[in-house]
């Protein structure tokens, strides 16, 4: 599999009457058997707030060296589809149980996601390749 890009971001409100803002989006836009997919995970941002105490995640920035960061919500859509063959290829996600949503991320190892994102970055390709 073959990563070419991950970010997140929050989600702002686009009308005054919905709920939005309550919102991050995750999106990874990979290669797998040979096909382009762009998996987006769209979750509740509260759960980023319940995670130290719900689980091994600690800290919501993985990496800032002042020019680059890398935040939680950067790797939810890759960590989820390195993590669980059956989101491979789905464009959409939604979590709205933060049981279900820390169960996703349970064995995750952030520091390897962390290096991923940063190769894309740094490669002359654009893209890193993932051995799932």
């Amino acid at each position: 599999m073959y990563i070419y890009n991950c970010h997140g971001y929050e989600l702002v409100k686009a009308q005054s009457n919905t709920s939005e803002d309550f919102f991050n989006r995750s999106e990874v836009e990979y290669e797998y058997n040979g096909q382009k997919y762009v998996t987006s995970v769209l979750y509740v941002r509260f759960f980023e707030e319940q995670l130290p105490e719900m689980s091994e995640v600690k800290t919501t920035v993985f990496y800032d060296n002042g020019d680059e960061s890398i935040y939680f919500r950067d790797l939810v859509a890759l960590a989820f589809i390195i993590n669980n063959p059956s989101y491979r290829g789905r464009k959409r996600i939604y979590i709205n149980e933060i049981n279900e949503f820390v169960n996703e991320l349970k064995g995750v190892d952030f520091d390897q996601l962390v290096g991923y994102a940063r190769g894309i970055k740094q490669s002359t390709s654009k893209r890193v390749e993932v051995t799932i």
